[in-house]
């Protein structure tokens, strides 16, 4: 039975807990579960913080877990990074006072507050730059300058606006781009996480893909599937009407209305849309 460490609370565990949802895993129904076995699936469900399950999966007390790429590299754990899951995206950056530095040298000799000081001292180590302090914080980082605790902060970064109201800057170049990623234990590849890869790669693809079905002339079929060249080939069948075909193909969500007008433009008519719950590519 595959072992999968899931985040217990946090901006990761609705979107975790979404996308196994999807992928056919069975849910928790009440959020004080902390184990949930699903026999159907030849699976069971640990929900930790998300800050341990790099841990946790790289002692090899659990299989595989769900985690933020930053807190995976801030473990220093026998994990790593298995499959992309593309959400929960954020910069991790480094701000100061606004208008006091503009390079990651000048951090030399200062004190860095971070939730991250893992991370942090192997960027400034890449880098040949010796910071004289290098503080832990669980939270509210932002505010460590103010109070005197640091000179310079290393945060995750969404818009700025928080930085920006404590009178902070970002300066230098991203530290890391970070997003949720599905983790396994270095030189593992534990039973089950085949099949577990193929279901979230499959969520992945049904998310980032529409299908689209249209009708169009047989005269101007190849102008149509150059636009909608589908992933392999699109499928082209014919129609009662032996003077027009009907034809789908998978078209990249983001462009879904492009297409459809380039279609339209061509000649192509009842143009369908449909969302795509699952797939297996």
């Amino acid at each position: 039975m595959l072992r999968i460490a899931v985040p217990n609370k946090g901006s990761l565990s609705e979107p975790a807990a979404d996308m196994l949802r999807e992928a056919g895993y069975r849910q928790r129904k009440d959020s004080r579960e902390l184990v949930l076995p699903d026999p159907d699936n030849d699976v069971e469900f640990f929900f930790l913080r998300p800050r341990d399950i790099a841990v946790y999966v790289g002692a090899g007390t659990v299989d595989v877990g769900i985690t933020g790429r930053d807190l995976l590299l801030d473990s220093a754990s026998s994990a790593t990074e298995h499959l992309e899951l593309g959400f929960a995206r954020s910069t991790f950056r480094f701000a100061a006072p606004a208008g006091s530095m503009t390079d990651v040298s000048q951090v030399e000799g200062r004190r860095v507050a971070t939730s991250y000081p893992v991370l942090v001292q192997a960027y400034l180590g890449e880098r040949g730059v010796r910071a004289s302090e290098v503080v832990r914080l669980d939270g509210a980082v932002e505010t460590a300058i103010r109070l005197g605790v640091a000179d310079v902060i290393a945060d995750v970064v969404e818009t700025g606006t928080t930085l920006r109201a404590a009178g902070l800057e970002i300066f230098g170049e991203p530290l890391l781009r970070s997003e949720a990623v599905l983790v396994r234990r270095t030189g593992a590849e534990p039973a089950g996480l085949d099949v577990l890869t193929r279901r979230v790669q499959g969520v992945l693809t049904a998310r980032e893909y529409v299908l689209m079905d249209y009708d169009v002339p047989l005269e101007l079929v190849e102008q149509a599937v150059a636009i909608t060249p589908g992933l392999e080939s699109p499928t082209v069948s014919p129609l009662h009407n032996r003077d027009w075909a009907a034809v789908r193909a998978m078209v990249r969500r983001v462009d879904t209305n492009r297409v459809m007008d380039s279609l339209y433009d061509v000649g192509a008519r009842a143009i369908l849309v449909t969302s795509i719950h699952a797939c297996r590519l």
